[in-house]
Protein backbone atom coordinates (compact mmCIF):
# COMPACT_ATOMS: atom_id res chain seq x y z
CA UNK A 1 0.00 0.00 0.00
CA UNK A 2 1.40 3.24 -0.81
CA UNK A 3 -0.72 6.65 0.57
CA UNK A 4 -0.34 9.88 -1.47
CA UNK A 5 -1.02 13.14 0.43
CA UNK A 6 -0.80 16.13 -2.11
CA UNK A 7 -0.37 20.05 -0.60
CA UNK A 8 0.24 23.03 -2.41
CA UNK A 9 -3.15 23.84 -4.43
CA UNK A 10 -5.32 27.20 -4.57
CA UNK A 11 -6.33 29.91 -6.15
CA UNK A 12 -3.76 31.88 -8.35
CA UNK A 13 -4.24 34.45 -10.93
CA UNK A 14 -3.75 33.52 -14.75
CA UNK A 15 0.18 33.99 -15.51
CA UNK A 16 0.86 33.11 -12.22
CA UNK A 17 2.81 29.80 -10.54
CA UNK A 18 1.84 27.26 -8.00
CA UNK A 19 3.91 24.10 -6.87
CA UNK A 20 2.41 21.05 -5.98
CA UNK A 21 3.94 18.50 -3.30
CA UNK A 22 2.77 14.88 -3.23
CA UNK A 23 4.21 13.13 -0.17
CA UNK A 24 4.18 9.15 0.10
CA UNK A 25 3.92 7.19 3.34
CA UNK A 26 6.62 4.29 1.30
CA UNK A 27 10.43 4.53 0.63
CA UNK A 28 10.04 6.56 -2.86
CA UNK A 29 12.87 4.37 -4.17
CA UNK A 30 10.58 1.05 -4.06
CA UNK A 31 7.78 3.27 -6.17
CA UNK A 32 8.88 3.09 -10.07
CA UNK A 33 7.08 6.25 -11.31
CA UNK A 34 5.37 9.01 -9.59
CA UNK A 35 3.57 11.72 -11.16
CA UNK A 36 0.60 13.86 -11.75
CA UNK A 37 -3.37 13.67 -13.37
CA UNK A 38 -6.20 16.37 -13.23
CA UNK A 39 -9.39 16.30 -14.15
CA UNK A 40 -11.66 19.61 -15.02
CA UNK A 41 -15.43 20.04 -14.49
CA UNK A 42 -17.15 17.82 -16.86
CA UNK A 43 -13.72 16.59 -18.51
CA UNK A 44 -12.28 12.66 -17.79
CA UNK A 45 -8.99 12.86 -15.52
CA UNK A 46 -5.50 13.24 -17.62
CA UNK A 47 -2.14 12.57 -17.41
CA UNK A 48 -0.18 15.74 -16.52
CA UNK A 49 3.42 14.61 -16.26
CA UNK A 50 5.63 12.16 -14.58
CA UNK A 51 8.72 11.06 -13.80
CA UNK A 52 10.16 7.62 -13.34
CA UNK A 53 12.40 6.54 -10.44
CA UNK A 54 15.78 7.24 -12.97
CA UNK A 55 14.24 10.76 -13.64
CA UNK A 56 13.03 9.81 -17.05
CA UNK A 57 9.89 12.42 -17.42
CA UNK A 58 6.89 12.79 -19.82
CA UNK A 59 4.54 15.83 -20.01
CA UNK A 60 1.30 16.08 -21.77
CA UNK A 61 1.79 18.93 -24.96
CA UNK A 62 -0.29 21.52 -23.27
CA UNK A 63 1.90 21.21 -19.99
CA UNK A 64 5.55 21.29 -22.16
CA UNK A 65 7.56 24.27 -21.74
CA UNK A 66 5.57 25.55 -18.54
CA UNK A 67 5.22 22.68 -15.86
CA UNK A 68 8.26 21.15 -14.39
CA UNK A 69 8.16 18.09 -11.96
CA UNK A 70 11.07 16.92 -10.11
CA UNK A 71 11.28 14.04 -6.83
CA UNK A 72 13.31 14.24 -4.62
CA UNK A 73 14.08 10.38 -3.28
CA UNK A 74 15.36 11.21 -0.12
CA UNK A 75 11.85 12.68 1.38
CA UNK A 76 9.96 10.26 -0.72
CA UNK A 77 7.60 13.50 -2.36
CA UNK A 78 7.39 14.47 -6.25
CA UNK A 79 6.85 18.01 -7.06
CA UNK A 80 4.95 20.04 -9.45
CA UNK A 81 6.10 23.16 -10.48
CA UNK A 82 3.67 25.05 -12.28
CA UNK A 83 4.52 28.43 -14.56
CA UNK A 84 2.05 30.45 -16.62
CA UNK A 85 -0.91 29.63 -15.79
CA UNK A 86 -3.82 29.60 -17.46
CA UNK A 87 -7.68 29.15 -16.44
CA UNK A 88 -7.68 25.47 -18.96
CA UNK A 89 -5.42 24.39 -15.90
CA UNK A 90 -8.33 24.21 -13.43
CA UNK A 91 -8.56 21.43 -11.82
CA UNK A 92 -8.57 18.88 -9.06
CA UNK A 93 -4.77 17.75 -9.66
CA UNK A 94 -4.51 13.80 -8.28
CA UNK A 95 -0.62 12.38 -7.38
CA UNK A 96 -0.06 9.06 -8.60
CA UNK A 97 2.27 6.46 -8.30
CA UNK A 98 3.10 3.21 -9.62
CA UNK A 99 4.45 0.02 -7.18
CA UNK A 100 5.23 -2.98 -7.59
CA UNK A 101 2.66 -3.07 -11.04
CA UNK A 102 0.05 -1.33 -8.52
CA UNK A 103 -1.80 2.30 -9.36
CA UNK A 104 -1.96 4.35 -6.21
CA UNK A 105 -3.41 7.73 -5.98
CA UNK A 106 -4.02 10.74 -4.00
CA UNK A 107 -7.35 12.59 -2.67
CA UNK A 108 -6.36 15.56 -4.86
CA UNK A 109 -5.87 19.45 -4.48
CA UNK A 110 -7.48 22.00 -6.30
CA UNK A 111 -6.08 24.55 -8.56
CA UNK A 112 -8.09 27.17 -9.93
CA UNK A 113 -6.92 29.56 -11.99
CA UNK A 114 -9.17 33.26 -12.64
CA UNK A 115 -8.75 36.54 -11.74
Amino acid sequence: QVQLVESGGGLVQPGGSLRLSCAASVSAFTIYAMGWYRQAPGKQRELVSSITSGGRTNYADSMKGRFTISRDNAKNTVYLQMNSLKPEDTAVYYCWSVRDGMSYWGKGTLVTVSS
